[in-house]
């Protein structure tokens, strides 16, 4: 099953994104290998995960997310802290 992630960047920034494999997501982001955007933007760490159903249903959510304004985002981070995704 797939994961929404957010990742905060060095500059403070947050980068939403989707993943079935979120440690080696994370990883190809550390090493640049991921977007442009983190690439510009090392170091990343990851703030934030959510296991959905499906792809369909990982696409809504990530788009329901960066529709939302950065104090959104921010509380969001806070109410559910990252699960332990990465393990899994």
């Amino acid at each position: 099953m797939p994961f929404v992630y957010i990742l905060r960047c060095r500059d403070g920034s947050l980068y939403t994104g989707i993943t079935t494999d979120v440690s080696r997501r994370v990883q190809q982001h550390q090493t640049g290998r991921a977007s442009k955007y983190t690439r510009a933007r090392l170091p990343v760490t990851l703030s934030w995960t959510r296991q959905v159903e499906s792809w369909s249903q990982a696409l809504k959510e990530e788009h329901r997310i960066k529709a939302l304004r950065r104090d959104q985002k921010e509380a969001l981070l806070h109410t559910q802290p990252e699960q332990d995704a990465v393990t899994r």
